[in-house]
């Protein structure tokens, strides 16, 4: 067995509450200095992701978000504990640039052990982990370990347009013990949604 080990050091990677700041619902809220973290296994391997379990200021611990540009999409088998995942798709202006502030379509997947969710090119995408233990998903996304600007693949992930809207369009949020969606008052528009029977609240 031939095994090059020069990328192991970049297998793990963290995001930080720092880094997640930009995203929350309530970005003062107190959280874990560490809200999920990321085994990445290059092109030939799966990324497995980690959340910790827990709330800021009552929003679920979730990943920041990103858009899928160009062809790239993924697969998300779920290996343990009880998530959501939220999956939205921007209105595109005349010169097919997303419209930040506009969704076309709004998806939220209430998700257990075995599922598998796709994420098709074209659409923004996050987790969230809403039991009281770590949620664990494995996924066939292609990470790339050269230091190289990520935007001059064919695909690539976009998380700049989540970062400009403090999010996705909905939060997902603890309401009376359980999950349930509040809306991200910085959209303007969501022409259709399916939130799979989670309760909206205000």
């Amino acid at each position: 067995m031939d095994i090059d080990f020069k990328n192991v050091p970049k297998h793990y990677a963290a995001r930080t509450h720092e880094k997640m700041e930009d995203v929350l619902m309530d970005p003062n809220g107190v959280g874990p200095s560490i809200h999920y973290y990321m085994i990445r296994g290059g092109k030939n391997q799966k990324n497995i992701t980690v959340w910790e379990p827990g709330t800021v200021s009552g929003e679920y611990i979730k990943t920041y978000g990103h858009y899928h540009v160009g062809q790239l999409d993924e697969n998300y088998d779920i290996l343990f504990g009880q998530g959501i995942a939220l999956v939205q798709k921007l209105a595109m202006d005349e010169n097919g640039e997303m419209i930040a502030d506009k969704v076309e379509e709004f998806k939220a997947i209430v998700t257990k052990p075995g599922n598998r969710i796709y994420m098709a090119p074209g659409y923004g995408h996050l987790l969230v982990n809403t039991g009281e233990t770590y949620f664990v998903t494995a996924d066939d996304s292609p990470v790339d370990f050269e230091e190289r600007d990520p935007t001059s693949f064919p695909g690539h992930a976009d998380y700049t347009l989540v970062k400009k809207m403090r999010g996705f369009a909905y939060y997902v949020v603890e309401h009376d013990g359980q999950p349930a969606l509040k809306k991200n008052p910085l959209y303007k528009s969501i022409a259709k949604e399916d939130l799979d029977g989670l309760p909206v609240v205000g």
